[in-house]
């Protein structure tokens, strides 16, 4: 049903399908009107030029999927997933390592919900549009994608608040209200602009600059 409906837009298909007979159907149906690549989206090789995602995702396993795509050049992503992951992958509070993560690139948001009856077979809980888009100004640079990435993971990961885990207790006392967050905050008491802020003062005392905050 996407795949027909992103032709009759007028869009260049490439459907990822891992299923063998699934693939084949795809290509008697539509012809050379689209390109079927027989993978698992997991190993599949991310186009350099940009690109969108449309998607109805497996419910199990959309996290680790939509990691593999945002990792490209995603202009924008519009995905199926299970209400429950949208809404806490797009939420401000409470945090989500990924959720801070992919805002960091993206803006996110539930552009639709989806009754479980929409589905056949249903689905026993109810479904959502969660929307992607690029930001123009990431609030982390992209060439520090990775580096952000383990600075986020190490902070959500130890289990502790945040002045104990990535910040000294001066550094939570300079940055909590130049960022607006009380400094005995947990990772999931802060969103993506107020992350960013904390990597990019740690990178700057890292590499001996002055501390300054812009709001």
């Amino acid at each position: 049903m996407l795949t027909r409906a992103l032709l009759d837009a007028g869009a260049c298909v490439i459907a990822l399908e891992r299923d063998a007979s699934l693939a084949d159907g795809l290509r008697a149906r539509f012809g050379r009107r689209i390109s079927v690549v027989e993978v698992d989206v997991l190993h599949w090789r991310v186009p350099s030029d940009p690109f969108a995602v449309v998607a109805n995702l497996p419910f199990a396993g959309s996290g680790a999927i939509l990691s593999r795509l945002l990792s490209g050049p995603v202009t924008r992503a519009d995905v199926i997933v299970q209400w429950g992951f949208a809404s806490k992958h797009a939420a401000t509070w409470p945090a989500t390592l990924k959720g801070a993560y992919w805002q960091a690139f993206y803006t996110a948001e539930i552009a639709r919900r989806l009754d479980r009856s929409a589905f056949a077979p249903p689905p026993s809980v109810d479904g959502a549009v969660l929307r992607f888009t690029r930001r123009t100004r990431p609030l982390v640079r992209e060439a520090e994608s990775e580096r952000y990435w383990r600075f986020l993971s190490a902070a959500f990961h130890a289990g502790t608040e945040v002045r104990r885990s990535v910040l000294t207790s001066l550094q939570a006392k300079r940055l909590a209200p130049a960022l607006g967050f009380r400094s005995s905050a947990r990772p999931r008491d802060l969103d993506a602009y107020q992350w960013a802020g904390i990597y990019a003062a740690s990178r700057r005392e890292a590499s001996g600059v002055r501390w300054r905050i812009d709001r």
